[in-house]
């Protein structure tokens, strides 16, 4: 059976440091019959059935998590009393590993039914025995790697994040204080977070990010030859449009924001005319709105404009531009599942801080081979929640203690969080995607 389960055996060779291989793995869990809720569902050993109860629900038991925490403990990704429990982790790992089969599908997902939460899973060939033994090779020690690529993990995230009902499922590590306790509890003797006793399941605040009745905010910063000449902070309910000192047409959906004119600014009198000419092509403007985790945008007028995520105080003009804003359709500048997740990659140490800047140059091409404030009209628009939540990670990561956050959204109060609250929630955030 050695031989089946495990990529690469041999004998004389350290166990180990070898990888088992999922989907034979998984059979033998299967016909074993040793873990609660994981079992065949015909005869012909196709389907079968997978526990995938929420970690906060109040009748959490150990079983109910006990294929997560094996297949981690027999990748060795986890190693009891030497690593922390991290089901989150464990729970997308998992997935992970399966959704990359191409001979297994996801048939069927119950895992929102309130008495029997669980996933059906099944084989596209006739029976269990007709599918290759196909694995992922191991890393070039020879070891396996306990966590998912970060390709795996924003694709995962890309593709869970839709829109729907709030369900009534909390987060899946930690609670927010007052009203919860704020450490994770352990149950005595167990591996798994412990739920909550008396109480329902804490909802994960950051899921308000997501939520089509609470508005971003976004700063608004105008630059006139690389001379600031406007700001403004706005909540804008069905988006925003930058328009040009004729206001553009007010019966456009979104918000309009209004550029200045630059005759209060510019002395030079060339300078000026070609800012208003900018401006006037505009038309009915640029608009950007949220749809769901991203951000969307198009121009309504005859001027081209071309876009880039920078930083805060410049943007990147090592390069060229992102893209170009589309006239006849919309575009997509970002997408919040990328974000989250190289947020959580900057917060474990292992890379860099997520941009959230959106640069927008008007009327020109992108300043990649000159300075950006040679440009007529450059705009800055930035989501303080984008921000908030950035800034967040880095208090967060000095401290151990509560910090306190306002995600700028509509209808939301400050938060006070631990870092390791923090990183639950964003974790909760690509582990369980179903709105």
């Amino acid at each position: 059976m050695c031989g089946e389960l495990w990529e690469g055996s041999t004998l004389g060779s350290d166990m180990g440091s070898q990888k088992p291989r999922i989907l034979p793995w998984l059979v033998s869990q299967l016909d074993e019959g040793q873990l609660e809720g994981v079992a065949w569902l015909d005869q012909s050993r196709r389907r079968f059935r997978i526990p995938w109860k929420h970690g906060l629900r109040q009748d959490a038991q150990q079983e109910d998590f006990g294929i997560f925490q094996a297949w981690a403990e027999a990748s060795g990704a986890y190693t009891p009393g030497r690593d922390r429990p991290d089901l989150p982790t464990w729970k997308r790992n998992f997935r992970s590993a399966l959704n990359r089969k191409e001979v297994l599908r996801l048939a069927e997902d119950r895992s929102k039914d309130p008495h029997d939460p669980h996933k059906i899973y099944e084989f596209v060939n006739s029976a269990v025995g007709d599918f290759p033994e196909l694995e992922t090779s191991p890393d070039t020690n020879g070891r396996f790697n306990t966590s998912d690529t970060q390709e795996d993990i924003l694709e995962e995230l890309l593709n869970d994040m839709a829109l729907g009902s709030v369900p009534d499922e909390g987060a899946s590590s930690l609670a927010v204080a007052p009203e919860y306790p704020p450490q994770l509890l352990l149950s005595p003797n167990l591996d798994i977070p412990a739920p909550y006793p008396n109480s329902a399941p804490p909802e994960n605040p950051l899921k308000q990010l997501l939520m089509p009745q609470d508005d971003w905010e976004f700063e608004v910063t105008a630059f006139y030859r690389g001379r600031q000449v406007f700001q403004q902070t706005v909540f804008c309910p069905r988006g925003l449009r930058l328009v040009g000192s004729e206001g553009g047409d007010r019966t456009l959906p979104g918000q309009p924001i209004t550029l200045p004119d630059p005759g209060a600014f510019l002395a030079d009198r060339a300078a000026k005319d070609y800012v208003s000419r900018v401006l006037s092509g505009l038309g009915g403007g640029l608009a950007l709105w949220r749809e769901g985790q991203r951000l969307c945008a198009q121009r309504l007028g005859p001027c081209h404009t071309y876009w880039a995520v920078g930083e805060e105080l410049l943007p990147d003009s090592g390069h060229g531009p992102d893209g170009e804003v589309p006239k006849e359709t919309e575009g997509s500048v970002f997408n919040l599942g990328p974000f989250v997740a190289d947020l959580i990659a900057f917060i474990n140490g292992s890379g860099r801080s997520p941009r959230y800047t959106f640069w927008f140059c008007m009327g020109e091409s992108w300043p990649q081979h000159q300075p950006w404030t040679k440009k007529l009209v450059m705009v800055k628009v930035v989501p303080t929640c984008l921000r908030a939540l950035l800034e967040m990670a880095r208090v967060g990561g000095a401290s151990s203690l509560e910090n306190t956050v306002d995600l700028h959204i509509s209808n939301s109060q400050p938060l006070s969080l631990t870092s390791e609250q923090y990183k639950a929630y964003l974790q909760d955030l690509v582990e369980d995607m179903d709105f």
